[in-house]
Formats: C-alpha cells, sequence, structure tokens
C-alpha cells in the first residue's frame, strides 16, 4: 500500500508515544466492555446480523494485522493464516471470507485463544512503532487512526449485539448491574427555527474522519425547523394506541410489507405484561419509561410516526447543519449505563442531539458530490454501501465521545431495529 494522501489529516499524532498511548488506550477500552461477560455471551449469535463477541474481537485485531502489520512490519508472521479467512468481514480485496451468519457456529478459536491473538497483534503494533521512520509516520499513523475509529465502531456493535443475542434468552439475562434513572417529567417540545440558504457540508479535513464525510461541499437548505427533544416512549405509545401500527396510510409500501411480514406492534424488545410495558435493556428487563427517548424503531417506524404528526423526519445535511451550532456532548458510551435517557429541562436549545439515539434521517446513503474512497483494500470501508441504506446521525448511548462529530454519516437498512436507534421531528418552516 503506497502513499495515499486521502489518509492524511491534520490531527495525526506525529510521535510514536502518543499513538502507542492512543491504540492502548483504545485496546484496553474495547476488553473491559467485554469484562462482565462470561465465556459463553462471548460466543452466541441470535441472528444473522449480530455477530458473537469473541468474532468481534478477533476482527478488529485482524484488521491492525491485515493493513498494517502485515505491509509495514518487515518479517511479521501472521498468527494464523485461517484467521483471515475466519475474522474478515467484507473485504474482497483481502481475499475470502467465512459465512457472516454462522460466526456463532464454530467453538473455535477459543475465547481465549482470541484474547491471546489481540496480544499478539499488539506486541507486533508496539515493535512496528518503535521502529518505524518519523518520515513514514505520518502514513502509518493514519492508518492505525482508522483502525482505532474502527475499533470503536465495533465497540458499540458488541454492546448492541450483545443486547439482541441476550435479548432471546427467556432467564432475561442482564450484561451489567447498573440502575438505570427514570424520568419524572418531560420537558415540553418546542420548534428551533432554521433560516434558508447556502451551507457547507462535510467534514473540513481537520482531524479524522471517514471517507464518506467527504468533499465539504456547498447545499441549498429551505427554511425549516427541528423539535426541540427527541420523541419519547410517551409519545410513541400514543402513536401505537392510535392504530399507527394497523394504518397502511401512514407507511411506505415497503415499510407496511414489514409491518405485516414480521408482526410488529412495538418498538423491538417490547413486551406487555400484566398490562404494563417491559423491555429488554443492558441491565436486564425494565419496566419502559415514558419520559425516556423511544429507541430501536426502523427507519420504517420513524417515517410513519411522523406522517401520523403530520411532520417529517429531518434530512441529514439539515440535522448536520443545526448540529454544526451545538455542543457535541450527550449521553455517550462513558456514562456507563448504555441506555438512552429522558431530556434534561435545562436551557438547551436541541436537548439530546449528541448520544441517547441514532436520529434517522428522510436521506438515502449515498455519496456527496466529488466523493472517492480511499486508495488501497481500506477503500472498501464504506463507499460499497452506499446504495439501499438511510443515513443516522448524532451518535447514542454506545458510541464513544471521541468518536462522534456533527459530519458522522452512519448508515443501516431501512428495517433495522437493532440499532439503538430513535426519532427527531422535523417540519418546513
Amino acid at each position: 500500500m503506497g502513499k495515499n494522501p486521502l489518509l492524511l489529516f491534520d490531527a495525526i499524532p506525529n510521535d510514536p508515544a502518543t499513538l502507542i498511548a492512543d491504540y492502548q488506550e483504545v485496546r484496553q477500552t474495547t476488553e473491559r466492555l467485554c469484562a462482565p461477560l462470561p465465556i459463553e455471551d462471548h460466543m452466541i449469535q441470535a441472528m444473522p446480523d449480530a455477530s458473537p463477541t469473541r468474532w468481534h474481537l478477533g476482527h478488529v485485531s485482524w484488521f491492525f494485522e491485515t493493513f498494517i502489520l502485515k505491509p509495514h512490519l518487515s518479517g511479521y508472521q501472521l498468527v494464523n493464516s485461517i484467521y483471515q479467512l475466519l475474522f474478515n468481514s467484507y473485504y474482497d480485496s483481502a481475499g475470502p471470507q467465512f459465512y457472516k451468519s454462522h460466526r456463532g457456529h464454530l467453538s473455535r478459536p477459543t475465547v481465549a485463544e482470541v484474547y491471546e491473538y489481540r496480544k499478539r497483534v499488539d506486541e507486533g503494533m508496539s515493535d512496528l512503532l518503535e521502529i518505524t521512520d518519523p518520515q513514514k509516520l505520518p502514513e502509518i499513523g493514519s492508518l492505525i487512526v482508522l483502525g482505532l475509529n474502527h475499533e470503536q465502531q465495533h465497540q458499540e456493535l458488541i454492546l448492541t449485539d450483545l443486547k439482541f443475542n441476550l435479548s432471546v434468552n427467556p432467564l432475561r439475562p442482564a450484561y451489567h448491574e447498573r440502575e438505570i434513572p427514570q424520568g419524572e417529567s418531560t420537558p415540553p417540545l418546542y420548534w428551533i427555527e432554521f433560516e434558508d440558504g447556502v451551507h457547507s457540508i462535510g467534514h473540513d479535513r481537520k482531524g479524522f474522519a471517514f471517507d464518506n464525510e467527504w468533499p465539504r461541499h456547498q447545499t441549498y437548505l429551505r427554511p425549516y425547523r427541528l423539535a426541540s427533544r427527541l420523541v419519547n416512549n410517551g409519545e410513541y405509545m400514543e402513536f401505537m394506541e392510535g392504530g399507527g401500527y394497523q394504518r397502511s396510510d401512514l407507511w411506505l409500501s415497503e415499510g407496511w410489507k414489514t409491518v405485516q411480514a414480521q408482526g410488529w406492534n412495538a418498538p423491538l424488545y417490547w413486551e406487555k405484561v400484566d398490562g404494563t410495558w417491559w423491555t429488554q435493556t443492558l441491565s436486564g428487563m425494565q419496566p419502559v419509561d415514558e419520559h425516556a427517548p423511544v429507541v430501536h424503531v426502523s427507519y420504517y417506524e420513524a417515517d410513519a410516526y411522523a406522517r401520523w404528526r403530520d411532520k417529517r423526519l429531518p434530512t441529514e445535511q439539515e440535522w448536520e447543519h443545526a448540529a454544526e451550532r451545538e455542543l457535541l456532548e450527550g449521553n455517550l458510551q462513558e456514562s456507563g449505563l448504555y441506555h438512552p435517557l429522558p431530556a434534561k429541562d435545562d436551557n438547551s436549545r436541541l436537548k439530546q442531539l449528541i448520544g441517547d439515539v441514532w436520529e434517522w434521517t428522510r436521506s438515502p446513503y449515498a455519496p456527496y458530490p466529488g466523493f472517492r474512497p480511499i486508495e488501497g483494500d481500506v477503500g472498501e470501508y464504506n463507499g460499497k454501501f452506499m446504495v439501499n441504506q438511510m443515513v443516522l446521525r448524532g451518535g447514542s448511548c454506545v458510541t464513544p465521545q471521541s468518536h462522534i462529530r456533527a459530519s458522522y454519516r452512519n448508515f443501516f437498512p431501512p428495517e433495522a431495529r437493532w440499532q439503538f436507534s430513535g426519532i427527531r421531528l422535523a417540519d418546513d418552516s
């Protein structure tokens, strides 16, 4: 892999010590997230889209081994050549992949062997940074920063997939014993107005960003307004009780087909017990808090709810324009709760903009004008998925603080519900 200007950013650390410290912090955070899990919880895969925790641990190590150690550390020997097959996700240029839907079928490598794999890769990364020529550090450092952000994405997925994997168990097991604060009231919803005009959208290349956030470009926005907070569970219950899941006129055609085929009548994980709605959380089963944001709804459900309220979802350009004026703080992974919280009754203009839930937008995931994927094997990272997906913005309660920014574009198919996804309403002014 030659020098690639698309991977060079203004804020790449220029000394090995800083890169090593950043690397260790992210890698240790991943293992801290897995620390509460018994061996058995590392292994399960309850649906094709939810990978076992063990696979995530191996895959992120495979990324560093394949794209950094193998091409850049002279004499490096693969820990196990079969891992190149088992832990490759979708990189066709890096070789074949094991069936994603069958990742939970394998008992080997053991969890202990995967952690040993991580250790061996960590040792190789330390060796590489100790001997790297300072002139090559920007190139290798760029790849390392990409790998660390990639691992942070999998930190989210470990918690997101684990929640689904545990939810199918009638024992209703908890990942951890954390009390989730319950809301006592909901701040009034009001509307924030934004004027029309030509605005710059996309990352400015100062600091790290994924290639799907480029190039920064201008776009015209009509006057619009955003709701001051997220839609909460109580408001979504009104939609349910008002026949929202029975009215075909509220749904996109594919959404209505999905509702009928899947038998949806509530968000994912909701279950009615003795007339009360309960939901699975990473702290186990909990009563649904009517003041907390609704979460684990699909794009189809978010769109139907907006229609029922005679509103719409924001475009991703509207969302980013609004977010550039706000503090990027919120209920993120560092809170340790891993569950959305009720909005605070404070003076912030746009509450819950960052963290809590990923917010569906009405924008299809497509390339920005002038987009070019990163050159080389890592160019398969984002561009190949720019079809049949919808964009989400803002991060969630399992997103690391250092990972989120106003320009960040997440994307999922419109029927996906296991992600921490929710709703913010928009309207034309």
